[in-house]
């Protein structure tokens, strides 16, 4: 039990671990703020270009009577509003990151240079062209 919780101890203490669950909770925050830029303000924005029609208040009966199960499809819309929101902000994210980190390569030192005689490719430390045997300057 001893080992069992010791191996348990030092997976949770890898930073992978903890870096994820601090994505899960900053992703959790996230969502509500996306969930409400969606509900309080989009829906009510989307409900006035269409002449106050209400998108949230979409639904079909599935029966008769007030207590018939509803299909809640005006929510639906929301939610894929609220999935599209959401992956447009991470996808503007990752691309402003990756602009960010990414680092300005110098090019490589070069490894070879050209034979005066033949124009063939040589070491740089050659003395000699391999090729035509030319004496080459240094």
């Amino acid at each position: 039990m001893k080992a069992l919780m010791k191996e348990f101890r030092e997976f949770v203490s890898r930073g992978n671990v903890m870096d994820m669950a601090v994505g899960v909770i900053i992703g959790g925050a996230f969502t509500a703020i996306v969930t409400s830029l969606v509900n309080d303000i989009m829906m009510p924005l989307l409900s006035l270009l269409t002449g106050g029609f209400d998108f949230a208040a979409l639904a079909i009966a599935l029966g008769e009577g007030e207590e018939a199960a509803m299909l809640n499809y005006g929510a639906f819309i929301a939610a894929i509003i609220n999935f599209l929101l959401i992956a447009i902000v991470i996808f503007m994210l990752i691309k402003a990151i990756n602009k960010l980190s990414r680092k300005k390569e110098e090019p490589a030192a070069p490894t070879t240079k050209e034979c005066p005689f033949c124009k063939e490719k040589v070491a740089l430390e050659a003395v000699r062209c391999p090729h035509c045997t030319s004496q080459l300057d240094n």
